[in-house]
């Protein structure tokens, strides 16, 4: 017997409501920024320290690093990746 009380996915009720882009966006953002920190952490890299490698300023760098902020283009994070040793890997699901 079907269960009267369950709802739909949480992913359906935020597609229905316009918001399921937006939240993986940030969702993703989020992975990102916890993962560069983690590096600059490894590396003992301050944000000054890594905007000076990144020759830009360390604001660039905290919007950068904002978990918020998804504007973020793939040439800052290919960038940002290099400048603490790694590749920038992306893949479609």
């Amino acid at each position: 017997m079907k269960n009267p009380h369950k709802g739909s996915s949480f992913d359906s009720f935020l597609e229905d409501e316009g918001l399921l882009d937006r939240t993986e966006a940030v969702a993703i953002k989020r992975v990102v920024t916890y993962e560069l920190q983690q590096l600059m952490k490894d590396e003992h890299l301050t944000k000054k320290k890594l905007a000076s490698k990144l020759q830009t300023s360390r604001s660039a760098l905290d919007r950068l690093l904002d978990p918020e902020n998804t504007s973020v283009t793939l040439h800052s994070l290919v960038r940002t990746a290099a400048a603490l040793g790694k590749k920038l890997s992306v893949s479609l699901a």
